[in-house]
């Protein structure tokens, strides 16, 4: 081979080497940038990798923190709950499902005086054992054993009821378990001591009320029973003098002292009332009553003071509202007392007016009554009107500082309404006036809802003369719907200036201006109206001379009157118009023949008498009066009755009854009369001197016991108060009467127990 294919050889040679070296280096950048690659990814990792493991680092460092101060916490938490449990003034311990002691605080193991054994780990059941041995627990009567089988089927017990232990230094402890869901049990030991003793203060404290209270009931009673003895002399002997021959004026007083003290006896049973309404024992009596017939009586006893005041009192009741209801009289009349009352006091000038409507339910055969006192008095200021019905309450001002009461009254009617199912109110507009109201759902009577009266057709107008506006206008209502026409006047000159001949009757009232209703029948006399019928209402008839008024031809009715009687006269002049036509006869008239001089001397010289002497002439009047039947014999009646006055009006009731009378002044006087004069009925005081009603009725049935003999026995007496009729006739006594005594109640006892032995009562009208 030649030199140039050697030198060409090589450079091929050369040359394939450098492509190759060309191609390796090639391949080793490509292989150093595929490492370079993968060496960026790597590292990017790693650094993922690092951060990762630095947060997992940085977690747990936070949670092994987290944990240490949970920890921390955890036992702070347990040392204060445990400081805190330790703090307890009362017992604390934790019991394990093994009723194993787990812990207690301090007092908990300072019950057991310091014994060693009382430690964790000890059980319930050792636990009782040492209580009773160590004589720590006072188990009362019961023994050891049972006080401990007791108190460990307590405490196994699911809900273990609390129990109070008495420790042996006079503590009280109340055990309160509570089981856990595991077994567990806490335990209370609660220290109950003043509890206890509080209790028992209370416990004391009220036994000494209640003797207080038994004290004050017994006052009471005591008091009733003085006040309503002298209280049955007033009542009764007016009752007597009401059977005498008296002239109306007469009749009047002796009907207003018995109806002031039977008002009185209404006030003194306020004040037994409002014990019973404390006590919540107030009971109503219901039965049937006129409530027209209530208010008009309440009415006449307010008239006198309303009188001197110069008020009008007016009454409006609604014409279509019946008057018999069934209800407690006594407790709604003291409610309008109360209200009627209290209108008259706090009014000096102008009227008061008593408004009754109703609301008829004709399915329950029930109406709502609504009653309503108006006034023009002092008012009452808004912030006080809520105050009014409280107890001990009344409006202190300068302008009612000088009414005297004890702001008992509204109390006690609000508590009767509500006893009533009702409401009661007040509206009242300060230097006005003020309107009470209240409404009581009451039974209607049956049959008592009649028809509405009728005036006979003669009456078709009639002249109303009053100054009161309201009472013209109260009147010319009811008269209106009767169908008769009303013309008004308010002086003697307008009603002369109004009359013409189509007026049939006039109705004044006696305080008119220009003289007075006597006045305007003067004039009317001596006009040509002079047979017109006249009718005058006034407050007291009776202040007027009957010779004028029958000169005059006027009757008189007292005002308010009541509407049966204001329409009954109304009914008879037109009746009277009808008969005579011409009017030239004379109006009817209501007036009574005057009493004879005689009449009237004698009951002057009876008032005169000294109560000896009425005594005695009243007794040696009814031995006279025995009459002698041989056949049969009177009846003996034997009364027991300390009090001279009570004699003499005992003896006055029953001066007209055919019986043998005799009087013991206390009991020891009527158990010798029972064995001396053999009474067969026997009328005994309760409170007498010596010895009283029921030791004297005692000793006589102790007397009966060996003869077999039973003699009625009834009880007089003045206590009123609830339980007394309980106790009186559980000594013995048949039948039992509170004074004031009523004639007609004696003789219904007599009656009862008259047999045909006696001779007949034949009861007698008073001369």
């Amino acid at each position: 081979m030649s030199l140039a294919d050697k030198i060409a050889e090589e450079r091929r040679a050369r040359l394939a080497a450098e492509r190759l070296l060309e191609l390796k280096q090639a391949e080793l950048s490509a292989a150093n940038r595929k490492l370079g690659r993968h060496a960026l990814a790597l590292t990017k990792q790693i650094g993922v990798t690092q951060a990762e493991v630095a947060t997992v680092r940085d977690e747990n460092a936070k949670v092994k923190s987290d944990l240490s101060m949970a920890n921390e916490k955890i036992e702070t938490a347990e040392r204060r709950l445990w400081h805190s449990i330790q703090a307890f003034q009362d017992g604390f311990a934790f019991f394990n499902a093994d009723s194993q002691l787990i812990g207690a605080n301090t007092a908990y193991l300072n019950i057991f005086d310091g014994l060693e054994e009382v430690t964790p780990g000890i059980s319930y059941m050792r636990i009782l054992q040492i209580l009773t041995d160590e004589g720590l627990v006072n188990t009362g009567d019961m023994k050891p054993d049972a006080w401990r089988a007791m108190m460990s089927e307590r405490w196994l017990s699911m809900s273990p009821d609390p129990v109070i232990i008495q420790m042996w230094d006079d503590r009280y402890l109340r055990l309160i378990d509570q089981r856990g869901h595991g077994g567990d049990v806490v335990s209370l030991a609660l220290d109950i001591t003043s509890t206890v003793h509080y209790e028992e203060e209370l416990r004391n404290a009220r036994e000494r009320a209640e003797a207080a209270n038994r004290a004050k009931s017994a006052f009471l009673a005591n008091m009733s029973h003085e006040i309503r003895t002298p209280m049955n002399g007033v009542v009764g002997m007016a009752e007597l003098l009401n059977d005498t021959t008296l002239n109306d004026e007469q009749k009047l007083y002796a009907t207003t002292i018995k109806n002031s003290g039977e008002a009185l006896l209404v006030i003194i049973n306020d004040v037994l009332d409002y014990s019973k309404i404390e006590a919540d024992k107030l009971v109503l009596h219901e039965e049937a009553f006129d409530l027209e017939r209530c208010i008009h009586e309440i009415v006449m006893l307010l008239q006198p003071t309303a009188r001197d005041k110069g008020l009008s009192i007016l009454v409006d009741y609604d014409l279509f509202l019946p008057t018999q209801f069934v209800g407690d009289p006594g407790r709604i009349r003291q409610v309008l007392t109360n209200l009627a009352g209290n209108a008259v006091k706090f009014t000096n000038e102008g009227h008061v007016t008593l408004r009754v409507t109703g609301i008829f339910n004709h399915d329950q055969g029930i109406c709502a009554v609504h009653c309503m006192i108006e006034d023009t008095g002092i008012g009452i200021p808004e912030e006080k009107i809520d105050h009014v019905f409280g107890e001990f309450n009344q409006v202190e001002d300068e302008r009612n500082r000088k009414f005297e009461g004890t702001g008992l009254g509204l109390a006690i009617s609000r508590r009767l309404i509500e006893m009533m199912e009702g409401e009661i109110w007040v509206e009242s507009d300060e230097g006005k006036g003020s309107c009470f109201g209240f409404r009581i759902p009451l039974p209607i009577v049956e049959g008592s809802h009649g028809a509405t009266p009728k005036l006979p057709k003669s009456l078709r107008h009639i002249m109303l003369v009053d100054e009161s506006t309201l009472n013209s206008e109260i009147l010319q209502r009811q008269l209106m719907l009767l169908g008769v026409e009303t013309t008004t006047a308010d002086s003697v000159s307008a009603a002369l200036a109004k009359m013409n001949i189509g007026v049939d009757l006039i109705l004044a009232d006696h305080a008119i201006a220009g003289g007075g209703g006597l006045a305007l029948a003067r004039q009317l006399r001596q006009s040509k109206w002079a047979s017109l019928p006249m009718v005058m209402l006034c407050s007291n008839p009776h202040e007027y001379p009957e010779d004028e008024i029958l000169d005059l031809k006027v009757d008189l009715l007292p005002r308010p009157t009541p509407r049966d009687e204001l329409f009954s006269k109304l009914e008879s002049l037109g009746n009277a118009l009808i008969d005579k036509p011409d009017r030239t006869g004379l109006a009817a008239t209501d007036t009574t023949e005057l009493t004879d001089q005689t009449g009237a001397d004698a009951e002057t010289d009876a008032a005169s008498q000294t109560l000896e002497e009425a005594y005695a002439a009243d007794n040696a009047a009814m031995q006279l009066s025995a009459p002698d039947d041989p056949g049969t014999r009177q009846m003996r009646i034997l009364a027991a009755e300390d009090n001279r006055t009570n004699q003499l009006v005992f003896r006055k009731m029953v001066k007209d009854f055919n019986i043998e009378l005799q009087f013991a002044n206390n009991g020891v006087e009527a158990v010798a009369l029972y064995q001396s004069f053999e009474p067969d009925l026997i009328f005994m005081d309760i409170s007498m001197p010596e010895m009283d009603g029921k030791e004297a009725t005692g000793e006589i049935r102790k007397l009966e016991a060996q003869t077999g003999r039973h003699v009625p026995i009834v009880a007089l007496t003045a206590h009123a108060m609830s339980g007394d009729s309980d106790g009186i006739l559980a000594a013995g006594l048949d039948h039992y009467l509170t004074k004031p005594l009523r004639k007609a109640v004696i003789l219904e006892r007599i009656l009862q127990h008259t047999t045909e032995a006696f001779q007949p009562i034949e009861v007698t009208s008073a001369a």
